[in-house]
């Protein structure tokens, strides 16, 4: 069974956001970017945090039929990247995030509201 790209950015922004990540922005790459069709950018306050995070995501995606290609950075790391194939993911420490200003970076890429996925 293979999910679904907008199924896989529910399961990742779903799963950032049990683990209390923060700030989680999806980004809508199609147009803007041939390395995938969305990108996840969330928080975690502390690099174990991050590492909470980055697993859950984990998790929920084999879970849910999906598959986790790659993880980039290692546990204590302020920043780990996660290749889902059409989701990349990018959890971050806040300053780590503040210092690389990826939003920024990409500002062509249209957000998407993922608003009714996340628990306020």
């Amino acid at each position: 069974m293979s999910l679904s790209v907008k199924a896989l950015l529910e399961t990742v922004v779903r799963a950032a956001d049990d683990k209390r990540a923060e700030d989680i922005v999806a980004l809508d790459m199609n147009g803007v970017s041939l390395l995938a069709d969305y990108f996840v950018v969330a928080s975690g306050n502390t690099e174990r945090q991050v590492q909470a995070i980055v697993d859950e995501i984990d998790d929920k995606v084999e879970e849910a039929g999906g598959t986790v290609k790659s993880i980039e950075g290692k546990k204590g790391s302020k920043w780990i990247l996660m290749d889902l194939g059409d989701v990349v993911v990018h959890v971050f420490t806040p300053e780590e995030r503040a210092n690389y200003k990826l939003e920024q970076f990409w500002q062509d890429a249209p957000e998407v509201d993922v608003s009714e996925w996340i628990n306020e």
